[in-house]
């Protein structure tokens, strides 16, 4: 009976963030479809919810008496500032249980299986390189955006690609051919690598994985309760190594908790509350990020 008591509990837990995840995603779309739909008055495009448009408008905002760069709005700062206070108290959280795009790849990932589609395992050492990819999209970004005062990836973003609804509404193949095709590739890659767009490309995700490290709950594991199985490594979509963590998982964790819940041992991992100071190991001090 404990047992059962357990697992209906685990289960709850990812019903609750599957629907929460639902809600969000449901939010952006039909805004997406109002936006084209209503007529007599203005309807804000998905542009007005998007916390990195607060990122990218942030420079012009503080620089040129409060204007914002086109199709920014300063509803972006204030889900910006909501962001980071998200993330310094429970990490990259915002990508496991809000963000649509994360929602999409889920969704993908599942489709893969029910497919019976080959998914990609990337050596660890071209993974860990592959993630830096993240940094340099959000570097290249928000300097371009800085040097054009526009939205400049907003052309070929897939997240406003597929969420804009666009393709539905105004498809056109000759002026929108590199979003469409930079989408394809993005959807195409997910298909056979869990999660690749967060992984190694997302500017957003790249700016969570950074304040992560300053998040205070955090996935900890018990090192001495560990019984070593590997079985919380299986679940995590992001294909963080939970079993080596010490004393907290990455920063790129998106906060899903399958891997605590995947774990034979409770003590073993859990989420605890306080900074993931590095701790010292066989003499040697250990990165936690």
């Amino acid at each position: 009976m404990t047992r059962l008591r357990l697992v209906l509990r685990r289960k709850q837990t990812q019903v609750l963030r599957r629907v929460t995840q639902a809600a969000f995603a449901l939010f952006i779309l039909i805004t997406s479809i109002l936006h084209y739909t209503v007529t007599g008055k203005h309807m804000a495009s998905i542009d007005a919810y998007c916390p990195f448009g607060g990122f990218e408008t942030l420079w012009r905002w503080a620089t040129d008496g409060g204007k914002f760069i086109q199709m920014t709005h300063a509803s972006n700062l204030v889900l910006a500032l909501g962001l980071v206070a998200g993330v310094l108290l429970a990490g990259g959280a915002f990508c496991g249980w809000v963000c649509p795009f994360g929602t999409l790849q889920d969704l993908l990932g599942w489709a893969r299986k029910k497919l019976h589609l080959p998914e990609v395992r990337l050596p660890s050492r071209a993974d860990r390189i592959l993630t830096y990819g993240r940094y340099l999209s959000l570097v290249g970004i928000l300097a371009a955006t800085i040097a054009s005062v526009k939205m400049w990836f907003s052309g070929w973003d897939p997240y406003r690609t597929l969420f804009g609804l666009g393709w539905v509404f105004e498809f056109n193949l000759a002026e929108h051919w590199l979003a469409y095709l930079v989408a394809l590739a993005v959807v195409g890659a997910v298909l056979i690598v869990p999660r690749a767009w967060c992984r190694y490309a997302c500017p957003l995700g790249g700016a969570i994985s950074l304040l992560g490290n300053l998040s205070l709950l955090r996935i900890r594991r018990v090192e001495g309760e560990c019984l070593g199985c590997g079985v919380c490594n299986k679940p995590c979509p992001v294909k963080i190594d939970v079993a080596h963590a010490y004393p907290a998982v990455s920063a790129n964790c998106i906060g899903c908790l399958e891997c605590v819940e995947a774990c034979p041992h409770r003590p073993a991992l859990g989420v605890t509350l306080g900074p993931a100071l590095p701790k010292l190991r066989s003499g040697k001090r250990e990165s936690v990020a």
